[in-house]
C-alpha cells in the first residue's frame, strides 16, 4: 500500500512539474461573459501571451440593463502538461491587465487566469478558464468594480 501511494505521489508531482510544449500561435473566440478575438503567441516552450479584443458585460445599469463595455486585455501565461490525463490536454496560469471603455468612460483593470485546454491532432484547440478581474472605471457608480466573471469557452485555430 505505500509503494503504491508513494508511485502515486511520484506521478501527481512530475505531472504537476513538466511543462507543455507550447510551439504554435493561436487565434478564435472566447465566449461568455461577452465575445472575445482571442489571439496566443508563444513566448517559449512553456509560455505565451494571449491578447483577447472584445466586449464584456460589466454588471446592470440603473434600469435593470446589462451594462456593456469594450476591453482589450494582455495575459502572459505559464503552461504545464497534463497529458497523464490524456494526450492533449494542458493547464495554464497567467496574469495581466485590461483597457477598457464602459458608459463613456475609460478605464484600466488586473487580470487573472486558470484554465485548461486540449490540443487536438488537427489545429484546433478548445479550452475552459476562469479569468476574474478588477477594474478602475473613474466617474462610474464605484471606483473599483469586478466584471461579471466565470467560466469561458474558448475555441482557437493553431497555426
Amino acid at each position: 500500500m505505500k509503494k503504491m501511494f508513494f508511485t502515486l505521489a511520484l506521478a501527481v508531482s512530475l505531472a504537476g512539474t513538466l511543462s507543455a510544449q507550447v510551439n504554435n500561435n493561436a487565434i478564435g473566440l472566447r465566449m461568455g461573459y461577452g465575445y472575445e478575438i482571442s489571439f496566443q503567441h508563444y513566448l517559449g516552450d512553456a509560455n505565451r501571451l494571449e491578447l483577447d479584443l472584445g466586449g464584456n458585460a460589466f454588471g446592470t445599469n440603473a434600469s435593470g440593463y446589462v451594462s456593456w463595455g469594450v476591453a482589450i486585455n494582455g495575459i502572459y501565461q505559464w503552461v504545464w502538461d497534463l497529458s497523464v490525463l490524456y494526450p492533449g490536454f494542458n493547464w495554464y496560469a497567467g496574469f495581466g491587465g485590461t483597457l477598457l471603455t464602459h458608459s463613456s468612460h475609460f478605464g484600466v483593470g488586473v487580470l487573472g487566469q486558470i484554465g485548461i485546454e486540449y490540443n487536438f491532432n488537427i489545429p484546433l484547440q478548445l479550452s475552459l478558464d476562469y479569468r476574474p478581474a478588477l477594474y478602475l472605471i473613474p466617474g462610474t457608480d464605484r471606483v473599483l468594480r469586478q466584471s461579471l466573471d466565470g467560466i469561458c469557452l474558448s475555441a482557437r485555430y493553431r497555426f
